[in-house]
């Protein structure tokens, strides 16, 4: 089973880059995030007639995440628990029935700029409280799936950069909410629950991105920094064939500003 995960930055901008690349991959299933879309208004049929099973969990003009895949999917869930009253659409689960059954969570973990302290603390109410507030959720959600003990992962746009290895000029990123300590500190609370970070468990060392800046000539310069992950439970991290980031896809013609990441399975 080969699953994917691909910050589209806009289905409208990337309605011919999107199905090139399908075509290509050939994935079994993907989790998409950045969708800008409600569900009404998303191209069913361009993924439909290729196979895919289509569920969306959209957001007018912002956010937004979609689960496609060729095998069938049971008990579809749409928001991360823990919070009734956020209406980011950032979360969607769905279990992908292939020989052996994996629950994939497709996530867009908030940015969480501009990062605004007060009294040493993030000040409440700002987007960086709300970054941080979604990961201990995002923890609690990893926790109850644990307790599951089936494989399961957590896959998409985790906006943090783990290590500074990760970025190119780890430098003009510290304090930056993908990399301050508070953001990767919860990131590894949820890590060390029992995770694998599928990519660095079969890659290991600098130079590895999953995003350019569309600014600066980023792109060209190689000025990267990689913040899209797969966490796999031990079940699942059991499963574990491959996992690679598919970066020439950033030099095509209107390109999103991320790249597909993958993982294949046994199952």
């Amino acid at each position: 089973m080969k699953i994917a995960s691909f910050n589209i930055n806009g289905i409208k901008a990337r309605a011919l880059a999107l199905p090139q690349w399908l075509d290509e991959a050939a994935p079994d299933v993907v989790v998409l995030q950045e969708i800008k879309s409600i569900d009404e208004n998303f191209p069913r049929e361009i993924f439909e007639e290729r196979g895919y099973r289509v569920e969306t969990h959209g957001q007018k003009s912002f956010n937004g995440v979609a689960i496609l895949s060729k095998l069938p999917l049971e008990d579809v869930t749409r928001g991360l628990p823990g919070d009734d009253a956020d209406e980011q659409a950032r979360w969607i689960e769905a279990t992908v029935m292939g020989d052996v059954p994996v629950r994939v969570c497709g996530l867009y973990l908030p940015n969480g700029n501009p990062v605004e302290i007060e009294d040493g603390a993030p000040k409440p109410g700002g987007k960086y409280a709300y970054k941080l507030a979604w990961m201990r959720r995002m923890k609690a959600r990893a926790k109850a799936l644990l307790a599951l003990e089936e494989p399961f992962l957590m896959a998409g746009d985790y906006n943090i950069i783990p290590q500074d290895e990760d970025a190119k000029r780890p430098e003009v990123w510290q304090e930056d909410a993908l990399a301050r300590p508070e953001s990767r500190a919860a990131y590894r609370e949820i890590l060390n629950l029992g995770f694998t970070e599928a990519f660095r468990a079969r890659t290991l060392g600098p130079g590895h991105y999953s995003f350019w800046d569309y600014q600066a000539g980023a792109w060209n310069r190689d000025d990267g920094i990689r913040i899209d992950h797969f966490l796999l439970s031990p079940h699942c991290a059991d499963l574990l064939r491959d996992c690679q980031i598919d970066k020439e896809v950033r030099g095509r013609e209107k390109p999103s500003d991320h790249v597909p990441i993958w993982v294949e399975l046994a199952a």
